[in-house]
């Protein structure tokens, strides 16, 4: 299947994403990722199950986060286009896309 520029990511192809919105992105999974290593050093320094605990939830928090604003943008570039153009199966896509998300 060939790759289409600026297509959505959800049917196998790309979104051009501006610099601004890539590199947001990027610096919420670099947190995230730094939590999780920060999560990894507690067990590895056998840490207080709670303490550990709570900083899972702290990383899922930020998960949620990454989601929502990934979603956000989503909506506002990828459907909008596929419906302005017509496509309206898109909306069915999306709705499974947030009842996963919901989960």
């Amino acid at each position: 299947m060939e790759k289409k520029e600026n297509t959505c990511p959800m049917c196998h192809g790309t979104k051009a994403r501006g610099e601004e919105e890539k590199q947001q992105l990027l610096n919420r999974l670099r947190r995230i990722e730094g939590q999780v290593r920060g999560v990894a050093g507690m067990v590895e320094r056998d840490a207080y199950c709670v303490d550990i605990l709570t900083q899972v939830q702290a990383v899922s928090s930020a998960l949620t986060s990454f989601s929502t604003a990934l979603l956000d943008s989503h909506v506002k570039s990828c459907v909008k286009e596929d419906v302005l153009s017509g496509k309206d199966e898109v909306l069915d896509e999306l709705v499974g896309v947030i009842s996963r998300f919901m989960k």
